[in-house]
């Protein structure tokens, strides 16, 4: 009878934080995804997916790993 093998555990990629900011077109609290791979620094532009205004997204991850967003008119 053929040994069994152990069955591996995978890996569950970290989970993304989320994180929210105010469009300055539309007034509408806006949930965007963080990626905490880019970095604790990132800077983007993504439109609004309300009034589809361009907004530069300013974004900061503190140490312990929650994130803050700015949104601001491109």
């Amino acid at each position: 009878m053929p040994k069994k093998r152990p069955k591996r555990r995978r890996r569950r990629p970290a989970a993304q934080p989320d994180a929210t900011y105010i469009c300055d077109s539309c007034g509408e609290e806006i949930v965007v995804p963080v990626d905490i791979s880019g970095g604790s620094h990132q800077d983007y532009v993504e439109d609004c997916p309300v009034c589809c205004h361009p907004m530069t997204l300013h974004v900061r991850i503190d140490p312990n790993g929650q994130a803050h967003v700015e949104g601001e008119h491109e």
